[in-house]
């Protein structure tokens, strides 16, 4: 054989990309907002899923402009605009400091929200025309996980905590999200173990480490606590030949190995006419 035909093809370098988790306290325990993706888009069709998405390089040029010195700041940033695009929740404060009233925040949804979407305006734009700085001191790092290395497409996702802005309305975008809910993570798990609800394998795994958080500041508390450890599920097949994924045990995920089910952001293609 030819050095062509026995080498392995490289990996395909992952996309840098941000999740933000939005909390709140419910009367059940903290509540996060989760959308469900259009089916018929590319990533993750019908999925529940967190809001998020690449990191774009408008979003690394307004980290800069910031100042701030956190390697993660272009993270943080793309994690708030597409948390704006998604739910219409907006974590920015004014120059002085202060966060936006409940008024304030729906307006600034009812201005700008659909040119962004459309791409007509940019984020740091909008923000500045308004006098106000996207608050990153306001995310708390969560995870960070990345596709599994045999994967076509494949992510480098930084996963965030951060508090709902509060008494503002989170509404999907009618785009590449078609339904939106305020859940607890108890409930989003029991849901898709009945088969109502598809989740991702990270998604699945952040839900269940969500799920011991009596309140929004003691999940906030046990996120600032952790140290983040980076996940890139490997496929394994155990004695059985069962599909296993295997993850570091110090993630904090409660394992090293978990039935793959639905491999770890992977986009979901479905058949003409199935659910």
């Amino acid at each position: 054989m030819s050095e062509a035909q026995t080498t392995a093809p490289s990996p395909v370098p992952p996309r840098p990309a941000a999740t933000v988790l939005l909390l709140r306290d419910g009367a059940a325990g903290p509540e996060i907002f989760m959308v469900v993706r259009h089916r018929e888009i590319e990533f993750a069709a019908g999925a529940l899923v967190f809001p998020g998405g690449r990191v774009e390089q408008a979003d690394a040029e307004l980290a800069t402009i910031l100042g701030s010195t956190d390697p993660l700041a272009a993270f943080r940033v793309a994690a708030i605009r597409e948390a704006f695009e998604e739910s219409g929740l907006l974590l920015a404060r004014t120059e002085g400091g202060t966060a936006l009233d409940p008024a304030q925040g729906a307006a600034f949804v009812a201005a700008h929200r659909d040119a962004l979407n459309a791409g007509s305006r940019g984020f740091a734009a909008m923000l500045q025309a308004e006098g106000l700085r996207p608050d990153i001191d306001s995310l708390v790092p969560f995870a960070h996980w990345v596709t599994p290395a045999d994967l076509s497409k494949r992510f480098d996702t930084h996963f965030f905590l951060a508090p709902a802005p509060s008494g503002h309305d989170a509404v999907h975008d009618g785009h590449e999200a078609v339904d939106s809910i305020w859940i607890t993570p108890a409930q989003a798990l029991a849901e898709a173990e009945a088969g109502e609800r598809t989740l991702l394998f990270p998604t699945r795994l952040n839900l269940l480490r969500l799920a011991g958080a009596e309140s929004l500041g003691d999940a906030m508390s046990r996120a600032a606590a952790r140290p983040v450890v980076t996940v890139q599920p490997v496929m394994e097949i155990d004695a059985e030949g069962r599909k296993m994924l295997r993850i570091p045990v110090e993630a904090g995920y409660g394992g090293p190995l978990f039935p793959a089910g639905i491999r770890a952001m992977v986009p979901q293609v479905r058949k003409a006419g199935t659910p």
